[in-house]
């Protein structure tokens, strides 16, 4: 094998670190990971950068043994690579490199004062996860970092950072930093403009160069090798493209970069990515965002996903080891997600809140994972199960409806991440959210890491002058396999009297937020 005609993509994830290896065919070739958990410390959601550099050696070494066993080879080098990673997020630094505060990840909803200050000023939508809201929030609060800040960065910035000694970034990662005018590639000059003037900051010196798909974004230097692979095994000079957030990287992965395309990714976190030819209106629920070619994308993101899912299916796990019953994790999945199929379409009047954390979409700064039934509720097991798949996608669709009354058009929706493992069954549920077609690719299940060495693949094979759009549709998904299915009606007017239902419960969330501390 020839490893300068490879590339290799890397994610840090929520909950797993994972990296590929691909070929010139695009198929993948070798793969690693790293399974982690982030942590709540003193009420900031948060993983320590001891963590990141532990998780990314061991996820690569897992990838070499992985080459090592397969082709009997030494991974020393690649044609490209690129790191991807959760998006926005505060990560801080003073002149000197040193970390100033913990690395607040996306997942907290502490900057609600500074995202409404930042909406109403900019006349544009800033979430509370974005970095801005976050280096804002900080200003407002006066706290003792800000003085000494000369940059800030993501997660995915970081590690790139510390690979190649540049401070530049993707733009679909760096739209969620900051709002990125879409006719220039870059931040948006005014809301700079506005930005500096209400702080007396130099915002533009603080914040990483922004670089489109396919730009060159500096080589591996020695110290970011040993970085990576303190072996000492793997060799410096390797081309690294810009780094991307998970958003961006499921867009690759699913072909959903060209207009009136878009995708789910459904995890510990669930978003919708659908490419617009327009601005919309400000709405909260609403996130203007790029592709990593820099095209608008109206994104719907929800904090909560899959995590109410796992532990419940922990517990019904724990349950049967009672009784000396082992069953594979796997295979525990597979059948609770079957058995949900099996359930009422309305869910027999079940409501579950899926808040492990605070959730933007339904005004919540903080979460109480949350089951309610009535005495005269169908309180079956196959209705248990339909109604967490259902919460993992209620306020998606919450933030999808919007995008209809925008009169967002949309050609198609491809669905993956751990939600759709299970042939069939999140993706007809999620059909049933959206009353649209919902595709998965045979590729969907390898997710980010895929995506990211898509781009690598896309900076070093693509044509002159070929679009991102064109080398995705013409050499890596031409010819892909896919299957597509279609709620019944049934299905879809089950979910919205579901979704009405749970609309109404919000205020008994709210309740448990204030009183259960």
């Amino acid at each position: 094998m020839d490893l300068k005609e490879t590339v290799i993509g890397i994610e840090l994830g929520s909950t797993r670190i994972k990296s590929v290896l691909l070929g010139r065919d695009h198929q993948v070739l070798a793969s690693g990971s790293f399974t982690w958990e982030n942590s709540l410390v003193n009420g900031i959601w948060t993983y320590s950068l001891d963590e990141v550099e532990k998780g990314l050696q061991t996820c690569f070494a897992d990838l070499k043994r992985d080459v090592k066993e397969k082709y009997a080879q030494t991974l020393t080098t690649t044609g490209a690579m690129g790191i991807s990673a959760m998006m926005h997020g505060y990560l801080p630094f003073d002149k000197d490199d040193k970390q100033l505060c913990e690395f607040r990840t996306w997942r907290n909803t502490i900057t609600g004062q500074a995202a409404e200050s930042l909406t109403s000023k900019f006349g544009f939508n800033i979430p509370q996860r974005w970095s801005i809201a976050h280096l804002f929030q900080a200003i407002l609060n006066k706290e003792e970092h800000v003085p000494n800040i000369a940059y800030i960065t993501t997660l995915a910035g970081y590690v790139h950072y510390k690979l190649t000694g540049k401070k530049v970034m993707g733009v679909g990662e760096a739209s969620g930093m900051f709002p990125i005018d879409s006719a220039t590639g870059q931040y948006d000059a005014k809301m700079v403009q506005i930005f500096n003037e209400l702080t007396n900051l130099d915002l533009l010196s603080m914040l990483p160069q922004v670089l489109n798909a396919g730009d060159d974004a500096g080589v591996l230097t020695p110290e970011g090798a040993l970085y990576l692979d303190p072996s000492g095994e793997l060799k410096a000079g390797i081309p690294m493209v810009p780094c991307e957030g998970d958003a961006g990287t499921g867009m690759v992965a699913t072909n959903s970069v060209r207009v009136r395309t878009g995708n789910v990714s459904a995890g510990t976190s669930d978003f919708a990515m659908v490419v617009v030819d327009k601005q919309l209106d400000v709405h909260p629920e609403i996130d203007m965002v790029t592709t990593p070619a820099g095209k608008p994308v109206a994104m719907v993101h929800c904090n909560n996903c899959t995590s109410d899912i796992n532990a419940w299916v922990s517990l019904i796990n724990e349950t049967l080891e009672l009784f000396t019953l082992k069953v594979g994790t796997n295979t525990l999945y597979t059948k609770l997600f079957q058995e949900a199929l099996k359930g009422e379409n309305d869910c027999g009047d079940l409501i579950s809140f899926n808040y492990y954390s605070g959730e933007g979409v339904t005004d919540m700064n903080e979460g109480r994972p949350l089951f309610i039934r009535k005495a005269d509720s169908h309180f079956t097991l196959a209705n248990f199960m339909r109604t967490h798949l259902y919460s993992a996608l209620a306020t998606l669709k919450i933030g999808m409806d919007i995008l209809a009354q925008e009169n967002v058009e949309i050609d198609k929706i491809y669905g993956h991440g751990g939600f759709f493992k299970t042939e069939e069954v999140g993706q007809r549920m999620l059909s049933a959210a959206i009353n649209a077609p919902v595709s998965v690719m045979k590729t969907a299940g390898e997710g980010g890491p895929y995506g990211m060495a898509l781009l690598c693949a896309y900076t070093l094979w693509r044509d002159e002058n070929e679009s991102l759009e064109d080398y995705l549709d013409n050499k890596v998904f031409a010819g892909c396999e896919s299957n597509t299915i279609m709620a019944e009606k049934a299905e879809v007017d089950g979910f919205n009297r579901f979704i009405e239902n749970y609309k109404s419960c919000l205020d008994v969330e709210r309740m448990a937020v204030r009183r259960f501390l």
